[in-house]
């Protein structure tokens, strides 16, 4: 998938609306279409890599900005730190978008295993 065509990067690009809900230098913050639980927000990076391995590796300072900016969504939204962070790595993972992000969950009791 190139840039052009990914929707993580249409999405930063203003193409496609979003709900955004929190931004730094490095990362954005918008929340899910589909959401699975009250909160449910996208954290990506605003550089286009494919997985969060290969973001760590490659560019560690947007990896460690989307795990900040999590954080900081999970304090704005009420959820303190009862929260879940969940990265799908891989189509086999239930990966749909392939552009580093994790998914922000909370707002409700989540069970164990997630399925």
């Amino acid at each position: 998938m190139t840039e052009k065509s990914c929707l993580f990067c249409r999405i930063m690009a203003a193409e496609i609306s979003s709900d955004k809900v929190g931004e730094s230098d490095d990362a954005l913050a918008f929340r899910d279409v589909d959401p699975k639980a009250p909160t449910h927000v996208l954290v990506i990076p605003k550089v286009h890599v494919p997985t969060l391995p290969e973001l760590a590796a490659s560019h560690p300072e947007a990896a460690l900005a989307v795990l900040t900016l999590a954080r900081q969504v999970a304090e704005d939204d009420g959820v303190g730190d009862a929260y879940r962070l969940v990265c799908n790595n891989g189509a086999d993972a239930g990966q749909s978008v392939f552009h580093a992000h994790v998914h922000v969950l909370g707002g409700r009791p989540l069970a164990w295993p997630p399925g």
